[in-house]
């Protein structure tokens, strides 16, 4: 996929891990866009490691494995900042 694929995917990967997973956190469409690509690259790692296959291409499975790791991204974050303040 090309830069542009991987922001439209991001987006939406994003988009639906927010959905999930509600709350305060970070706005904006950026940073939305990064959660969803680091997401895809975390539920990536992870899809391949469980035998899920990985999110390379853009079909349900690899939105899946995207919105997974960009939930478990939101997670790791809530984590962290709530630890600190």
């Amino acid at each position: 996929m090309g830069i542009l694929s991987w922001i439209i995917f991001g987006l939406i990967a994003g988009a639906l891990a927010r959905w999930v997973m509600p709350g305060s956190g970070p706005h904006g469409i950026i940073i939305t866009i990064i959660i969803g690509v680091v997401g895809a690259f975390i539920g990536g790692y992870i899809g391949t490691h469980l035998g899920m296959g990985s999110a390379n291409t853009f079909d349900f499975r690899s939105l899946f494995l995207a919105v997974v790791g960009g939930v478990v991204l939101l997670a790791i974050h809530r984590l962290v900042t709530n630890r600190s303040s």
